[in-house]
C-alpha cells in the first residue's frame, strides 16, 4: 500500500495533468482539422476542451502548492529569520486550508444541486456533475498537500531546518 501511496504522492498529479492536456490537444487538434477541411465542427468537442482545461486548472493548482510553485511576495522571507520565515508558511498554509475548505463545501453544493436535477452538458449529454466535479476535486487535492506541507513544515521547525521553498524558475 506504501508503494501505491508514494507512487501518488511522487506523480499523480503529473498523470492526472498529462490526461487532460493530451485530451485537450487532441480533441482540439480534431476539432480544427474538421473545421478547416471539412468546414464542420462539433459542440461535443468544443465541451471537451472546456472541461479538460478546467481539471487541468484544478489539478495543476493542487500540484504548485505540492511544489510550493503557487504566485507569492517573497520580498519579506529574504529579510526574516528562518523561523518566522518557517512560522509565515505555516501562518500561509492555514489561511489556505481554510479558504480550500469553504471553497470545497461551496463547490460540492453546486455538485449536489447538479445531481440532484439531473442536469447535463449541451454537446455531450452526459451528467453535468461529472465536470462540476472538477472543483471539489482540486479542492480536495489542494487540502491533502497543504496537510502535508504543514507537517513537513512543522518537521523543519522542530529539526532547526531551512523551510522549503519550492523550487525556484530562474537559477
Amino acid at each position: 500500500m506504501s508503494r501505491i501511496y508514494n507512487g501518488f504522492d511522487k506523480n499523480g498529479e503529473r498523470w492526472l495533468l498529462l490526461v487532460f492536456y493530451v485530451m485537450l490537444v487532441g480533441t482540439m487538434f480534431i476539432e480544427v482539422v474538421r473545421r478547416e477541411v471539412f468546414s464542420y465542427s462539433s459542440i461535443w468537442g468544443e465541451e471537451i476542451v472546456r472541461y479538460s482545461f478546467i481539471y487541468l486548472a484544478w489539478i495543476g493548482a493542487a500540484s504548485a502548492v505540492k511544489q510550493r510553485g503557487h504566485i507569492r511576495i517573497d520580498v519579506i522571507m529574504n529579510y526574516v529569520p528562518r523561523t518566522m520565515k518557517t512560522l509565515l508558511y505555516i501562518l500561509g498554509d492555514v489561511v489556505m486550508f481554510v479558504v480550500a475548505i469553504i471553497a470545497l463545501y461551496w463547490s460540492w453544493e453546486a455538485v449536489h444541486v447538479s445531481w440532484k436535477f439531473g442536469s447535463v452538458t449541451h454537446g455531450l449529454r452526459v451528467p453535468q456533475y461529472l465536470f462540476l466535479f472538477a472543483v471539489p476535486f482540486g479542492f480536495a487535492l489542494v487540502m491533502f498537500r497543504l496537510i502535508q506541507s504543514f507537517l513537513r513544515d512543522l518537521s523543519d521547525l522542530r529539526n532547526g531546518r531551512d523551510v522549503y521553498e519550492g523550487d525556484t524558475l530562474f537559477d
